[in-house]
């Protein structure tokens, strides 16, 4: 497979916030995209998600967020069925809950994967790791790395590719 044809899905929390979404924005998918790649990008505006979390609190909202939920889980798993590689964010005092399921899920689907971990705080369940072992363990069992710095973002996944 050519570098420039390699469909990467972009697992994180950083849409979540309007500093993640600026980082994820600016440096993530603008990295990728002068590489060439076709991004899978959970985080691409949405908006019924948009209209949802502009609705008043109540039961309404509730109900809305219920459905919006099930598409939202369904989308990204054709997203990730669907890639090459899976890209994963794994910054925060422990690595988002919903990316732990995405790295479960792109690893029983046979997919790469390449952990960012740009956070310095610690997060393992030991000193002999980075992250939540499990979550490590499907990362490197998957034929994947996990990086430090996203100027190693490049050559990782080349790697996988």
């Amino acid at each position: 497979m050519k570098e420039s044809t390699i469909k990467i899905y972009l697992a994180g929390p950083l849409g979540f916030s309007e500093a993640g979404r600026a980082f994820h924005q600016q440096e993530i998918v603008a990295r990728l995209e002068r590489l060439g790649h076709v991004l899978h990008d959970p985080w691409e505006e949405d908006e019924e998600i948009a209209r949802i979390a502009a609705m008043p609190y109540g039961a309404q909202k509730r109900a809305a967020w219920q459905a919006a939920n099930l598409k939202i889980g369904r989308k990204n798993q054709d997203l990730i069925d669907g890639c090459d590689v899976v890209f994963a964010v794994l910054d925060g005092v422990d690595v988002d809950s919903g990316t732990a399921a995405e790295i479960g899920y792109a690893f029983a689907r046979q997919k790469p994967i390449v952990g960012y971990r740009g956070d310095f705080r610690l997060s393992a369940d030991n000193e002999g790791g980075i992250v939540n072992l499990q979550v490590e363990y499907f990362i490197r069992a998957s034929g994947g790395t996990i990086i430090r710095e996203l100027s190693e973002l490049d050559r990782a996944i080349a790697a996988c590719a």
